[in-house]
């Protein structure tokens, strides 16, 4: 699998081992692909790369960063301590508009 996704394979074992950093949004992307991820195992794959790194996931930040209206609305989530429900809630609504 390294070779596929051209990383070595030491590397790949340590990502494996937790003795490094998940690689960048390029590599994980590969790995996603090449075990045939789900959109749902690709997301937590994600969350945990970025929870490794102390950040969000690396598919997020440039989706934040050219929206200032994300960052204002996380920022009155977090001012107004918004809990899972109603951030459930509002994913919800989302993916009804989406249908």
């Amino acid at each position: 699998m390294a070779e596929r996704i051209g990383i070595s394979a030491p590397y790949l074992s340590d990502i494996e081992k937790d003795r490094h950093n998940p690689p960048e949004m390029d590599k994980l992307e590969l790995i996603s692909h090449v075990l045939l991820l789900s959109e749902d195992e690709k997301s937590t794959m994600l969350d945990l790369a970025g929870r490794k790194r102390n950040s969000v996931a690396p598919d997020l930040p440039g989706y934040i960063m050219e929206r200032e209206y994300v960052s204002a609305a996380l920022r009155t989530a977090r001012d107004l301590d918004a809990g899972e429900e109603e951030w459930m809630k509002f994913v919800a609504e989302l993916k009804k508009r989406k249908g």
